[in-house]
């Protein structure tokens, strides 16, 4: 490009070109899809001027005011109307079936469902309205005001490590999604080889790896020591105040930390590079019991995420013990839940962790669900635990319902957090054509829910059917387990055909 354009400028000096092809034509800015033309009285492109005017203001006359001014045509004068805005299939079925509605067909989606909403004129980005549909054109079920329980890892700061590429980390707490009290989140990556210097913190740390593999080591408060190699699938906990390090192995690793304070912030976690600073220099001498002159090379700020020296191959070369001896097995710090298999169902595949098979983690329950296309985890509730979602692949939708008559309908993909409150019920729906990864955590021993299916199938007949109108043949069909997951039509609109069929969970002919 250098050259070119050094050429360039060689014929136009020479007089062989002019001047306006001196340059490369700039490059436009990416389109995310937008409206164009004019709007709120601006008419763009504006006039271009190079020299700023001797005389100007900013302000216009007082003749502006009220009736003063040149009346507004009611008629001809700027319209608000969209003509031949294309609708996506199901936005014209009703609103209370609340259908999927897949924007991605179309270039200029409209906030209209049923009978309800209207064309948008007005300011916009396309692309957040496609990732968006039922808030954008939400379900005629939905009421009232429910908190945000949805935030894209995408839009938090990336805070990146010292040295070279060594790493990343970005997060989640109240700062970002102010309803998410109990639980925080933080998506990190480290380079090959590379550190999450030795830390502790105020809260519990549970951590999914998600990419790659890493090599953690930690010390307890009675001088035990655990060293493991953990890779992606696998699970890690450690205790309020435990320190630890973390340092990826040689292909990398991205894990995900979830911990059990809501306005946790990773940049407030207590490193052994900034105590050594914060600690007089005579004081580090005489705890350690070695001369001054052993603190020369102390770095001077703190590492956060650096690049460090390969960690050898064989992990007992690392491995150093007190009397106390290692980390008993039953209180290890890692469950390598990569080597458990799911449980497959109809709809996708369900496995559970919690303190049944990885006693540490007294106040932390997971489930790391797959559902396929169409499928749904089903409507139900946590009794005293919120839930913290992070969607890892694929699309899916879940709608609160908050007591006693709102209800709200989110959206979400890969990258996402969810968060929804003790008692809230809700389901997660595949929206996708392909299948949605999802984790879900608690801060449970036991992972326990109440399925709405279930409740109704386990109470008395006359109370349900004299409370929501249900044929006893609909009640005698509910199942006295739980299912977990309800398998679903892949065509998420078929209803649109049939509002009173059974197209939501039987494949269309």
């Amino acid at each position: 490009m250098q050259q070119v354009t050094s050429m360039l400028s060689a014929l136009v000096a020479a007089g062989f070109l002019p001047v306006a092809l001196a340059a490369p034509t700039p490059i436009p800015q990416m389109s995310y899809g937008e409206n164009a033309g004019a709007v709120g009285g601006v008419s763009p492109p504006i006039t271009t001027i190079t020299a700023t005017p001797t005389s100007y203001s900013f302000y216009g006359p007082s003749g502006l005011l009220g009736e003063a001014a040149t009346p507004s045509p009611i008629s001809g004068g700027d319209s608000a109307i969209v003509s031949n805005a294309p609708l996506v299939n199901g936005q014209e079925a009703d609103g209370k079936l609340g259908l999927y509605l897949n924007f991605n067909s179309v270039e200029n989606p409209q906030p209209i469902r049923g009978e309800g909403g209207q064309t948008a004129p007005g300011p916009r980005t396309y692309e957040y309205e496609k990732l968006n549909p039922d808030l954008f054109a939400p379900p005629e079920t939905d009421s009232g005001s429910v908190p945000q329980a949805q935030w894209p890892l995408g839009l938090s700061h990336n805070r990146f490590g010292v040295g070279k590429q060594s790493g990343w980390a970005r997060q989640q707490n109240t700062g970002q999604l102010p309803s998410a009290t109990e639980m925080a989140g933080v998506d990190m990556r480290l380079a090959p080889h590379a550190y999450r210097e030795l830390h502790w913190h105020t809260a519990n740390e549970w951590s999914l790896v998600l990419k790659g593999c890493a090599r953690l080591s930690a010390v307890d408060d009675n001088g035990q020591t655990f060293l493991d190699d953990i890779c992606a699938g696998d699970v890690w906990f450690f205790p309020a105040g435990v320190p630890h390090s973390i340092q990826a192995l040689d292909e990398g690793c991205e894990f995900l930390l979830i911990f059990d304070q809501g306005d946790f912030s990773e940049d407030g976690t207590f490193l052994v590079t900034e105590m050594f600073l914060r600690n007089p220099k005579s004081v580090l001498s005489k705890n350690l019991q070695v001369p001054i002159s052993a603190f020369d090379k102390l770095p001077t700020d703190q590492l956060y995420i650096f690049n460090g020296t390969p960690a050898p191959a064989n992990i007992s070369e690392q491995n150093i013990t007190s009397s106390a001896g290692e980390l008993p097995i039953n209180e290890s710090y890692t469950y390598h839940w990569s080597q458990q298999q799911p449980q497959y169902m109809p709809g996708g595949s369900v496995k559970i962790i919690d303190t049944t098979t990885f006693p540490i983690a007294k106040d932390f329950s997971a489930a790391l669900v797959t559902l396929q296309p169409g499928a749904m985890r089903e409507i139900h509730w946590h009794l005293t635990s919120d839930e913290w979602n992070y969607f890892l692949q694929g699309s899916a939708r879940i709608t609160v319902y908050l007591a006693p008559t709102s209800a709200r309908t989110f959206d979400y993909t890969a990258g996402d957090v969810g968060y929804i409150p003790a008692s809230n019920s809700h389901y997660i729906e595949n929206t996708g054509t392909e299948d949605v990864i999802f984790l879900e955590v608690l801060q449970q021993a036991k992972f326990t829910d109440i399925s709405v299916a279930q409740w109704l199938a386990l109470t008395p007949r006359q109370v349900v059917q004299d409370t929501l109108r249900l044929e006893k043949g609909v009640l005698d069909g509910l199942p006295r387990e739980k299912t977990y997951l309800k398998p679903g039509n892949r065509n998420l609109t078929a209803l649109a055909g049939d509002p009173n069929g059974t197209a939501a969970y039987e494949p269309s002919n």
